[in-house]
Order: C-alpha cells, then structure tokens, then sequence
C-alpha cells in the first residue's frame, strides 16, 4: 500500500510546496476554473513526479444560490440548471471544462464535493446515475465527498454501481467502499473547531491506522485545515512500518 500525502490548495505557494510535497488537491478549480494556459504553467512548474488530484467545477455540484459562486468570474444565465448533478447542457460543459484541465494537469482524480443540501433524494440520485453514466472519464478515477444525510450503506451501493471513489474524512466517518484506491479529506471535522484544528501526533497515529486498515493499494491523504502544511509534513514524515 503507497499513503500519498498533500494539501488542499498551495499553503505556502506553489514553489515552496514542490520542495516539500508530491501531491496537491487543486481548490481554485472548485470556484472557477483557469484558463487552459494557466493550468498548463502550473504543469511545467511542479516537478515531473508530481501529481494534481482536481477538485471539480462547483457548476456540477453547487445549485447557483450556493455563496461560493461568489468567487465565480462569469455571469451565469438560467440559474436554476446548475448542480446537483443536473442532467442540462450547462453541467456537461462544465464538466468538459473541467476535464480539460485534468487532461493539462496530467490528473489521475476529479473530486466532486457536494453541499449538505445535495440530500439522498430520488432526483438527486437520477441525477448522479445519469451524470457519472454519460460523461466521458478518460482515464480519470473519481472521488465523491456528500455530505449531509446519506447513510453508508448508500453511499456504497452508489459508489460500487458507479464506479466512484467514497471521500471521506476518517475520523468521523467509516470506510464505505473497499477499492483500489481511497480518498482521504481532512477538515479536523473531529472537533468543534474544524478548519482551525490542528492535527496531534496521536490523531496522526488514528490516521495512520485508519489508513492501513483500507484494502486499497493506495491512500490519499488530503489535510484542509488552517495548519494543513504542517500537519501534512508531519504525516509525511511518520514511520509508516
């Protein structure tokens, strides 16, 4: 089993990271995604062996009432087709779009995030069986992070059907599907204080453990806290025998 270890987003910017990690969940791509010629810069900057995971265009995900789309450069029309995996035009562009820059990045994983208001209604789930059954992959494997309601044993069921990767944040959720790859998101969700916890070296043993206890032949570890880089360089360098 490899662990691969990283932070959402550049903490230190992007030059300090490559010095320090092989591994980045993009979240600018999540808000709005860049320009083609953009993300291929970011490409000729990281070092060769390293790898982008691309947290997908909040248009898929996001009903346009969501206050990310604040941070959104372009005005959109007709906002009630997007999120929510919606089976419109809009979303299949913004899918498109959105796997053209994985393509650039070279991406091995898109992340879909979905807000606690994407409920386990029958809608929802048409929806995410029409999206994750038409649009084109590649050779992409893709994480979904829902948040909210949805049971385990549904969350599975959907994973399993739709050949998804479950993300989840290990210490407060079960593992709920067993594959060739798991995808870890760290919020310090294990604390009132969440983004502004900072992980001690006995939650980075728990994590440790949570990651061998996995049948997956690798683990992706991602820390979004205030004290992500820290956190994550110190998991790095754990013993992992």
């Amino acid at each position: 089993m490899k662990i691969k270890v990283g932070c959402c987003g550049f903490p230190s910017g992007m030059q300090r990271y490559f010095q320090d990690f092989h591994l980045v969940e993009t979240q600018s791509t999540f808000y709005d995604l860049p320009k083609p010629q953009t993300a291929q810069r970011w490409r000729e900057k990281a070092p060769e062996n390293f790898e982008f995971s691309v947290k997908a265009w909040q248009l898929i995900t996001h009903p346009a009432a969501s206050p990310t789309y604040r941070r959104l450069r372009a005005t959109i029309r007709d906002k009630e087709k997007y999120g929510f995996f919606k089976p419109t035009d809009e979303i299949f562009f913004a899918w498109n779009e959105t796997l053209r820059i994985c393509e650039i990045l070279e991406a091995r994983i898109a992340v879909f995030q979905c807000p606690a208001s994407f409920r386990p209604a029958q809608e929802n789930i048409a929806n995410m069986r029409n999206f994750f059954n038409s649009i084109e992959r590649k050779n992409l494997k893709f994480a979904w992070e829902p948040r909210g309601d949805w049971k385990s044993t549904m969350i599975k069921s959907l994973c399993e059907e739709l050949d998804i990767i479950p993300c989840i944040d290990p210490f407060v959720s079960k593992i709920a599907h067993e594959s060739e790859t798991a995808y870890f998101r760290l919020h310090g969700s294990q604390s009132k204080k969440m983004y502004y916890y900072k992980y001690t070296p006995r939650d980075l043993e728990y994590l440790l453990k949570k990651c061998k206890e996995t049948k997956a032949k690798e683990v992706y570890c991602l820390f979004n806290n205030v004290s992500m880089q820290e956190d994550a360089l110190a998991f790095l360098k754990m013993p992992k025998e």
